[in-house]
């Protein structure tokens, strides 16, 4: 980061002291925040924010509280073995436990927040049964799925041409900026936005600094929960986790018919009908893999067009209905997949988490408290933690 002489606006600002500084205000920020909060509730922390509350992708995402998809659990298996799989499924399991336990709790309606499970669909007969295979295992491990045929797919997605598919129970979804707002009313911190970070120091007596356009701020600890923007403020960074932009668009609302969330893998795609009727869909990276990285969250005209292509063809209670808003946002990637809290190796007082490859709202609340639980010296799964790198 770097900061213009013009727009300086820290000269003659005095430092500002304070128990903890975190820096980023989405769901991993804000989630932070509120573990330091119960674990010592006289600490003073700051929360510093580029650029206000939920901006970045936790602002710019569909709103799924997910474990990820049947496939997704597949490529898990595939990728770590079984028992890690299971292992990260869990963790994310517990993070929607925790999040309905300590922020949802009796304000559903008011955060949209629905757990109607969420469906993986097959386009073709070799998917469906590679969806099923997986099913069968998930059943093993007490995770609870459904297996849909074509008709059924129809009946409860209103979803075409898909040879069917397979419901995991257990899914969620909400308005993401409604439950990041909740959760800053929770929250017992100062809350300081449109001010950039671009600077970490090590000042005395322990002391660590971070240096920004309003000013110095100093604290024992430095959170970093900045996900894509992780390098921007440190190198470290550079090699773990990238910024990769996802794009979306909502269509105008029609009377309601879908009763859950929908993956559809061979698309690479998610989409869902929200409360108040509106079609949100996103995905379709593969089609520009290669430019969609980077901190632009500008929109592709040949996305945007696959995304809604997919809509005219598959949701035909859509065909008729006006795109309303288009958007991207810069998702953080991490090298394997997983996310990772951990600190600076060269500096222990400077802490982080992140990395979570497109399933933030799903596990960001439960790694928060890993980051917590690791601050205060408890452990944390080895394969949350970033000295697996």
């Amino acid at each position: 980061m770097s900061i213009s002489y013009w727009l300086d606006r820290s000269a003659n600002g005095q430092k500002k002291s304070y128990d903890a500084i975190i820096v980023g205000a989405g769901i991993s920020g804000l989630s932070t925040a509120y573990w330091l909060n119960k674990e010592d509730p006289s600490l003073k922390i700051a929360i510093i924010e580029r650029s206000r509350l939920a901006f970045g992708a936790s602002g710019r995402n569909a709103g799924f509280i997910t474990c990820g998809s049947v496939e997704h659990f597949n490529r898990m298996i595939n990728k770590h073995g079984l028992e890690q799989a299971t292992a990260i499924w869990r963790f994310a399991q517990e993070n929607l436990r925790l999040l309905k336990n300590e922020i949802i709790q009796d304000s559903g309606t008011e955060l949209q927040f629905e757990q109607n499970g969420a469906y993986s669909l097959a386009a073709q007969d070799n998917e469906f049964a590679e969806l099923k295979n997986v099913a069968e295992t998930m059943a093993k491990l007490d995770i609870r799925t459904q297996i849909f045929d074509t008709l059924e797919i129809r009946k409860h997605t209103g979803a075409t041409n898909f040879v069917g598919g397979i419901k995991y129970l257990d899914d969620a979804s909400v308005n993401p900026v409604a439950l990041v707002e909740k959760m800053a009313s929770r929250v017992k911190a100062d809350l300081i936005e449109n001010t950039e970070a671009f600077q970490i120091r090590e000042g005395e007596d322990g002391m660590r600094t971070l240096k920004t356009d309003r000013g110095e701020f100093e604290a024992p600890m430095i959170l970093l929960n900045m996900n894509a923007y992780s390098a921007t403020l440190h190198p470290w960074f550079k090699d773990k986790i990238y910024p990769t932009r996802g794009q979306c668009l909502m269509m105008q609302a029609v009377p309601r018919f879908m009763d859950a969330p929908c993956y559809a893998n061979f698309y690479l795609d998610y989409f869902r009908q929200i409360p108040s009727g509106e079609l949100l869909i996103g995905g379709f990276r593969q089609i520009e893999k290669e430019t969609e990285t980077g901190y632009s969250d500008h929109i592709t005209a040949p996305i945007q067009d696959a995304l809604h292509d997919f809509v005219v063809t598959h949701l035909p209670q859509f065909k008729d209905a006006k795109v309303t808003h288009r958007w991207s946002g810069i998702m953080g990637f991490a090298r394997d997949g997983e996310p990772m809290v951990g600190a600076i190796p060269e500096d222990p007082q400077v802490f982080f988490a992140g990395g979570y490859t497109a399933h933030g709202i799903g596990l960001a609340f439960h790694t928060a408290k890993s980051l917590v639980d690791m601050v205060y010296g408890r452990s944390v799964p080895d394969w949350l933690s970033a000295r697996r790198f």
